[in-house]
């Protein structure tokens, strides 16, 4: 089988998008994630001199396998500087840099790039396949036997660039939740991210937890595959396009928890998906409606095998 480098920084959106893509693809995924160099870490990869000057080995070891495939700003601008005769360069998401550079470019629709070598998705591309999403439901379904349906999984992201989810939000959101679950009598299956500050993380917990819901305390295996495949309906702040993306891959219905905050980028892929009826705002009740799956993955990667001559 193909093996396909991956280079991307420690971000586990940025991770999952390459390595769904990469399996997908059935390419062997060979995960590098990039180390910078002083002072290139706090440049923006637009402004290297030379890429290779910017991360430390073993991004650019040799020898390289057939495909690299850059995730991110970084990652692209990396994977171009390898593009030779024999590596073919693929770039995840917009490189912010000419596309000409690159064999293949996989865009969401929200990117609003274009291009004969550019490849559209609807949603970011992830790794919740119906496999592993059923291997998940098996491993999961008997440790939340005990929590009551409908089960509602609330997905948390947090604080970023561009929105906010701190302690007042944290509240405001937990308040919610805990009338929604008193008020329709559903249970809750709570997954923080890495990115979900602690005090955030524990006022939530403090004021659902007697409520009856269960929350990953961040301690050994991730819950996360397993609460998309079993919830009966998903809660998923709005900023992460990958927790969305993943979570409309499912059959469950999918509810939007605001978060104060900006970004036209994510807003357009929102909107896209509220006007498809896919997901709903979520306004303090559970609501559950006839949904499909939305998964655009496993189509870009056969689109990309072709452009690529696999």
């Amino acid at each position: 089988m193909e093996i396909a480098r991956i280079l991307c920084t420690d971000l586990a959106g940025l991770r999952a998008q390459a390595l769904g893509l990469a399996e997908a693809a059935g390419l062997v995924p060979d995960v590098r994630t990039l180390d910078f160099r002083r002072p290139w870490g706090r440049v923006p990869p637009a402004l290297w001199m030379k890429p290779r000057w910017a991360v430390k080995l073993p991004a650019l070891a040799q020898p390289l396998p057939g495909v690299v495939i850059g995730c991110g700003g970084a990652g692209a601008r990396l994977a171009a500087y390898l593009r030779s005769a024999s590596v073919k360069a693929v770039a995840v998401q917009n490189p912010r840099i000419a596309l000409s550079r690159f064999d293949v470019v996989l865009a969401a629709r929200h990117d609003g790039i274009s291009g004969s070598n550019v490849i559209v998705t609807r949603t970011a591309l992830h790794r919740a396949t119906p496999a592993r999403l059923a291997e998940a439901a098996r491993v999961w379904e008997p440790r939340l036997r005990h929590l009551r349906r409908p089960l509602v999984a609330v997905l948390l992201g947090g604080s970023n660039g561009r929105f906010r989810l701190d302690e007042a939000v944290a509240t405001r959101l937990a308040n919610q939740l805990a009338v929604m679950t008193r008020n329709d009598r559903v249970s809750l299956a709570i997954t923080p991210s890495r990115r979900t500050d602690p005090a955030a993380r524990a006022i939530i917990a403090d004021t659902l937890e007697p409520f009856g819901a269960w929350m990953w305390d961040m301690q050994g295996e991730n819950p996360y595959f397993g609460l998309l495949a079993l919830a009966d309906a998903i809660i998923v702040t709005i900023d992460s396009v990958s927790m969305v993306s993943e979570a409309v891959a499912t059959r469950a219905p999918v509810m939007l928890a605001p978060l104060p905050g900006r970004s036209r980028r994510i807003f357009a892929f929102l909107d896209a998906l509220l006007e498809s009826g896919r997901v709903r705002n979520f306004g303090g009740r559970c609501e559950i409606w006839p949904v499909e799956p939305v998964d655009d993955t496993p189509v870009a990667a056969f689109a990309m095998r072709r452009r690529l001559g696999f």
